[in-house]
């Protein structure tokens, strides 16, 4: 397993699960239901990213909503450097981990909404290198 400080710990957490949280929020829907989607699409990390994410309580950023989606898609570019330099494998799967479980959250209530669909795209933006 690759050695994280706990300040790249921190901001792979905040990364994976304020994605989840900004494609929740893009469309009021079922939110257990959402909730549920994207952690059973947590299956598409690798086991050390998922060791990673269960290793502590998740505190997302306080804030606005817009300040919300800027801290997690800092996060998000912050993730990428962080895997590119310990770990090119994880950084080749990491972005495609990452929109499949943002999709299954989007589609957990049978449709995708165009303000989820925009909030993919961000988060895909985020995470090209």
């Amino acid at each position: 397993m690759i050695f994280y400080s706990d300040e790249e710990c921190r901001t792979l957490r905040t990364a994976v699960y304020g994605a989840m949280v900004l494609v929740s929020h893009a469309d009021p829907g079922p939110v257990v239901e959402e909730r549920f989607a994207g952690i059973r699409a947590m299956v598409n990390l690798s086991r050390d990213l998922r060791e990673v994410l269960g290793s502590s309580r998740v505190k997302l950023p306080e804030g606005t909503e817009a300040q919300l989606e800027e801290r997690v898609l800092e996060a998000l570019r912050r993730s990428m450097k962080i895997l590119v330099a310990k770990s090119p494998e994880e950084a080749a799967t990491f972005p495609g981990a990452v929109l499949a479980i943002c999709r299954e959250v989007a589609e957990a209530d049978g449709h995708l909404a165009e303000t989820e669909d925009e909030v993919v795209g961000k988060v895909r933006d985020a995470l090209a290198v």
